[in-house]
């Protein structure tokens, strides 16, 4: 989950430093199912019955159940409340393989909880947060996606305790990379060999574990060769270190040289309904060298949840007013984008992040993304997106969608991306 974007050597704990990597979080939703069906995914052989991963009956909201509707909250502000189910049913979430890693296809990235997305002077609730990574756990949820740069450093304590006597349920996922140890500054890529093992243990001692499952290079270094990184990464693994590797938004030619030294398990890039670059070149190398995608900013940074309709929805603050996307101009083309994501929401009794997430799914067993989110109520939403299977009609009118207008990242941020 992820879009990291900092000004270039800017110090840590700069009040200048600027953050553009963030996870969509802010949906505003029901948890509802889908009718049931059986639907052949893209990359699989059989498809699943819909209600596989949904809620027990009695956890569904009024809105899409066939029973009377119970009694509206109190403030009767809605016909349909957010689910809050205090239990799934007694069928597990689906795996993929990122490589030779097994992770749920459906994962839970972390950043947000350390600080995206808040309003002027709100404080990050570490309590809800770890609340959040809990329920994901509770709910088959085991791969959770951090960083030493989200914070920096404090996300992965948080993590860290998160996971506290529950390590052997989680895939353990962080990166390197985007500070550098040597210099000090937070945005200077750093691949170097001496970077890479201070920032490995530090990790470890935060994340509280003597191994990481997968280890990302957070943006790939021009100035240290990805064969010498990938060397010193390959040393790590023979010393248990470090189980899997993984690269994020690298080029095709870089994954192939990565992979020639050893076995990259995943990707990590920007994939969605709205951005879609990855399928022209990246996907097709990822999937003759057997490497996973882990796609972040699933749900477009909060816009196809369909709650953003207007620049006004900003708050003080927010990155996405400066996103070439979120522009009023761009963001009023772009509305085209959600309202069909909508449109078969409704069609399929699910949200329109569950629709985004359905719609990742189904590109492919080799796929895990990674919505990210601080609160209980989103976790719920979002893994049900596992038991949501979409017609084959459905996904060809989101296959066949307007390209975004407006460039993915802000110009800065398009700068670390490898070309």
């Amino acid at each position: 989950m992820e879009h990291l974007a900092l000004r270039e050597g800017q110090d840590n704990g700069s009040p200048e430093t600027t953050w553009s990597e963030k996870a969509a979080d802010g949906q505003n939703g029901v948890l509802c199912t889908q009718a049931s069906h059986m639907v052949p995914a893209r990359g699989r052989a059989v498809g699943c019955p819909v209600r596989a991963l949904n809620p027990s009956p009695r956890h569904i909201p009024a809105c899409h159940t066939r029973a009377p509707a119970p009694t509206l909250e109190e403030n009767g502000s809605s016909a349909c409340q957010p689910a809050t189910p205090e239990s799934r049913s007694s069928n597990t979430m689906k795996h993929i393989k990122l490589g030779d890693l097994e992770v749920s296809r459906i994962g839970l990235g972390t950043m947000t909880m350390s600080g995206v997305y808040l309003s002027p002077g709100e404080k990050p609730d570490e309590d809800e947060s770890i609340r959040a990574i809990h329920r994901a756990l509770d709910l088959g949820v085991t791969h959770l996606d951090t960083a030493e740069a989200y914070g920096p450093f404090v996300n992965e304590e948080l993590v860290g305790r998160a996971v506290r006597g529950r390590r052997d349920q989680v895939v353990l996922a962080t990166k390197f990379g985007m500070y550098s140890h040597r210099s000090g500054a937070m945005g200077h890529i750093d691949g170097s060999p001496e970077n890479l093992r201070i920032a490995l243990e530090g990790s470890l001692k935060r994340l509280g574990t003597d191994y990481i499952d997968l280890y990302y290079q957070h943006r790939i270094d021009p100035d240290t060769p990805i064969e010498e990184t990938i060397g010193t990464l390959a040393d790590l693994v023979t010393e248990g270190k470090i189980r899997h590797i993984g690269l994020s938004e690298a080029a095709p030619d870089t994954i192939r040289r990565a992979h020639a030294v050893h076995p990259v398990a995943a990707l990590q890039s920007e994939y969605s309904l709205w951005t879609r670059d990855v399928e022209a070149e990246i996907l097709p190398v990822l999937r003759e060298l057997g490497v996973g995608l882990v796609p972040w900013s699933p749900l477009g940074h909060g816009f196809l949840t369909g709650t953003i309709r207007s620049t006004e929805h900003y708050a003080e603050g927010d990155w996405r007013a400066n996103n070439p996307r979120f522009t009023e101009e761009n963001l009023k083309r772009n509305l085209r984008i959600v309202d069909e994501v909508v449109a078969v929401a409704t069609e399929a009794d699910a949200t329109p992040a569950q629709v985004a997430l359905a719609w990742l799914l189904a590109q492919g067993d080799d796929i895990a993304p990674i919505p990210g989110t601080k609160r209980v109520t989103r976790v719920e939403e979002n893994t049900a997106a596992d038991g949501i299977e979409l017609s084959a009609e459905q996904l060809n009118r989101l296959d066949n969608l307007a390209p975004a207008a407006g460039d993915r990242l802000h110009e800065g941020g398009m700068r670390l991306v490898d070309h």
